[in-house]
């Protein structure tokens, strides 16, 4: 079955949430300059690009991105998509049929802004808390967005990461679903293994033809 890269280009173009550590990449040897070898070094947040939130983003307490289990982050997924919406709510969510579902990926008008390069859209889709209560009361373990945030902007109290990570949920933020039909698929997400960390940046890619 084909795979389904889902994941940023990590580069310049890639946009940074407002207040996070800007990607850079920079030389430190190079064969041009008559080094034994290419070594760069990379300056980049937590929640750079495709990445994984763990509970720690808002709990001291919670656990790290290197102790997420493997389990959850790898499984059958379903792919839903949810045009024209400015946000994702319990109205949006409660007519899916997500029976046997526990990895969610929700596309959204956010695929397109990809385009747009290194722009920041402070008005993306976000997920709703009743949203967020709703799917972890249906048993979701893993959400998937695709924007660099599951949260509204500049939302007071986070509560859309506090429903969500307090109740156990691995939140993926910053997907390209842009060529995701919706449907089920294989989902491989492994963040970079952080000791004790808020977050990870993540290679997620989708395999096609699964169930449940």
């Amino acid at each position: 079955m084909p795979l389904l890269d889902v994941s940023l280009r990590l580069s310049a173009r890639l946009p940074t949430y407002p207040g996070n550590p800007p990607w850079e990449c920079l030389p430190v040897k190079r064969v041009a300059r008559g080094d034994s070898s290419n070594v760069s070094a990379l300056h980049l947040g937590t929640h750079t690009g495709t990445h994984v939130d763990a509970p720690r983003h808002f709990f001291d307490a919670g656990p790290g991105v290197d102790e997420l289990p493997l389990e959850v982050l790898v499984g059958p997924a379903r792919v839903v998509h949810l045009p024209g919406v400015p946000a994702v709510g319990a109205a949006e969510l409660a007519p899916l049929d997500l029976a046997g579902v526990t990895r969610l990926l929700i596309r959204t008008d956010n695929s397109a802004l990809w385009e747009k390069g290194s722009e920041f859209t402070p008005g993306f889709v976000y997920l709703a808390e009743d949203g967020a209560r709703l799917l972890a009361s249906r048993g979701i373990r893993l959400i998937g967005v695709d924007y660099l945030s599951v949260e509204r902007f500049k939302a007071p109290g986070a509560p859309t990461h506090h429903a969500l990570l307090g109740a156990g949920i691995v939140v993926i933020e910053g997907l390209d679903l842009s060529a995701a039909a919706p449907g089920d698929y294989e989902l491989m997400c492994l963040p970079l293994k952080v000791a004790g960390g808020d977050g990870a940046p993540a290679r997620v890619v989708l395999r096609s033809g699964q169930t449940g």
